[in-house]
């Protein structure tokens, strides 16, 4: 690794780095403050020869002659016979062999010097120690040196420095031991986060996503607290990063493969509980908003959600059609704006969801529904638990696979990639959900910030919004589908606040076909949808359609009317679908499970 990466791990896990420095001088500090004082004194010695008549003049120096004793006197100094004969001397309750643990003796190169040291808990009797020890030495080399033939010692020991008491401890000493810790600590937390982050072997990155996979990460979405109260952030009309990355995901789509063109798309993943749901449904929502016509399919079969976050009724849906019991044309709803989109749900859970989605019908279903729609989605289980992923994407034109970030690991997205390549699947892309919009591993648009803070500016200098809550129910329609003059004119005069909230929507649909990303979808046809079309006056319709009583259960419209600011932008449209139940994808801040 390169110093920047040991940079970017001390961004990422300077939470343990800190810990660990915050432990360590903790512990030395708390062992300073714990530990009992210790109090040292030193007396020094010279050793010098004596003039023994024949003897110094035999020597060459006699310098040399007390080198040559200084270092092996030094090593002797904490021998037993002396500290015995110390401590029967002094008789303070301490014993030879303690005495001779607190001594120490050293001699400095090239001097005749030694220097006798004594540590103990009292000050006082350290000095007692080492002037006694000093003594008793001088006396134990005397007779030491002794022959029979020289009486006097060719070495004599002189005490030049006697031992005083110390005024302060030589440990602990509390700023050294505060600074070792710290050192101590700062490398053990360094050592812990290069470890802990070899070790990690989850996703993170777009590189991760197209090693383990073999294909480039065509998404990466941020993280958004929000997405539990409100998962489908296309709809709101705002610039955020979250929403902006979806429509990235559309454009990335676009050019996957110039030369196949995409008419349908699983959307899977390896386990529960990485998004897919809420991607597949916020990526359906953006492609309609350029004019095509999108198909949304539930074929999770084993949790439906998209039934939950569209607001929809989920009675009759995608088994009801295989097994006969409806047509196709009974079980789609239409949804958003005018219809913006339409939406298959699951229908009724079948005991055997892969045999169904397996099954000779359903492919002929995909088939023909490939040649009604510009792009078919569909939201499948997870590759791992199931395999009814891999029994799709074999019929679809490819597979998109969401992956949580720092939560999916590496070898479950390779297994994942190897289980659609073993049944022959396309694998289209990765996209890299709950990606973290703060920190080092932030990824976001920088585009989309300066974007949002614009819009907020220029609104603001525009006329103050104005909510409208329109009723769910729509008016009755003549045969042939759309609203009379003399019926709009009528419900005009009876409802000019709905007509008024209602027209800047319909320039909502001309602006948005208009705009340059509209342009690029060179992959995807983009004939004009039928769904397109809006009647002056008529309230927005979401969900499922109204029941045989005129009524909706229980949905209604709730949007902002703008003013269009100069630059171009589209006046933000609101509708928002019914509340999903906290349980199940979305019980973990807006996690789809899927």
């Amino acid at each position: 690794m390169e110093l920047t990466d040991y940079l970017l791990i001390l961004r990422k896990r300077w939470r343990l780095v800190l810990a660990c420095l915050l432990v360590g001088t903790i512990a030395a500090a708390s062992v300073a403050v714990l530990e009992t004082p210790k109090y040292r004194a030193t007396a020094q010695l010279f050793v010098s020869a004596t003039d023994t008549g024949g003897l110094a003049s035999a020597l060459q120096e006699g310098a040399q002659f007390s080198e040559d004793r200084v270092q092996s006197y030094a090593d002797i100094i904490d021998s037993r016979r002396i500290t015995d004969a110390v401590a029967s001397r002094l008789n303070i309750g301490l014993s030879g062999s303690r005495i001779s643990k607190e001594v120490k003796a050293t001699a400095p190169a090239n001097t005749v010097l030694i220097n006798v040291s004594v540590t103990d808990t009292s000050a006082s009797r350290a000095a007692q120690l080492a002037n006694a020890v000093s003594d008793e030495f001088a006396n134990f080399v005397t007779s030491l040196e002794a022959t029979q033939s020289h009486a006097t010692p060719p070495v004599k020991i002189t005490v030049v420095k006697e031992a005083t008491t110390p005024a302060s401890p030589v440990s602990p000493k509390l700023p050294l031991d505060i600074g070792i810790g710290v050192a101590v600590g700062l490398i053990v937390g360094l050592a812990g986060a290069v470890l802990r982050e070899t070790l990690d072997n989850t996703i993170k990155t777009p590189d991760d996503v197209q090693k383990a996979t073999g294909r480039s990460a065509i998404g990466v979405i941020a993280f958004d607290p929000g997405a539990k109260d409100r998962p489908l952030v296309v709809i709101e009309g705002l610039q955020g990063t979250r929403a902006e990355a979806f429509r990235q995901l559309r454009t990335n789509l676009q050019f996957v493969d110039i030369d196949t063109p995409l008419r349908s798309i699983v959307c899977t993943s390896s386990v529960p509980g990485e998004g897919k749901t809420t991607t597949i449904c916020n990526l359906a929502i953006t492609l309609a908003h350029t004019g095509m016509r999108v198909l949304l399919m539930e074929a999770d079969l084993r949790r439906p959600r998209v039934g939950l976050y569209m607001g929809i009724d989920n009675s009759v849906g995608l088994t009801s059609v295989l097994i006969g019991a409806v047509e196709f044309d009974e079980a789609v709803q239409r949804w958003g704006p005018e219809g913006l989109l339409d939406v298959m749900p699951s229908g009724p859970t079948p005991p055997n969801p892969s045999e169904l989605l397996g099954s000779r019908g359903m492919a002929d279903l995909l088939h023909s529904l490939e040649q009604r729609y510009d792009i078919v989605l569909l939201d499948a289980p997870p590759l791992l638990p199931v395999t009814d992923a891999a029994v799709l994407a074999v019929e679809t034109t490819g597979a998109v696979m969401v992956v949580h970030h720092g939560k999916t690991r590496r070898e479950q997205l390779e297994h994942s990639a190897q289980a659609l390549e073993a049944v022959g699947a396309r694998i289209l892309g990765g996209v890299l959900n709950f990606a973290p919009a703060k920190g080092p591993e932030a990824y976001y648009y920088g585009y989309a910030y300066s974007y949002r803070n614009q819009t907020k500016a220029a609104e603001s200098a525009l006329q103050p919004a104005r909510t409208t809550t329109l009723a769910r129910p729509e008016p009755a329609l003549p045969p042939d589908g759309r609203d009379s003059p003399s019926s709009s004119q009528d419900e005009q005069a009876a409802n000019p606040v709905s007509v008024a909230a209602a027209s800047p929507s319909s320039n909502d649909n001309r602006d948005a076909e208009s705009r340059p990303e509209s342009a690029a979808a060179s992959t995807l046809p983009s004939e004009p949808s039928p769904h397109s079309e809006q009647a002056p006056g008529r309230s927005i319709p979401l969900g499922p359609p109204a029941s045989a009583g005129g009524q909706s259960p229980g949905l209604t419209a709730h949007w902002e009317t703008q003013n269009p600011s100069s630059n171009g932008l589209t006046p933000p449209l609101s509708p928002y679908p019914a509340p999903h139940p906290e349980a199940g994808e979305g019980g973990d801040g807006g996690r789809s499970v899927g």
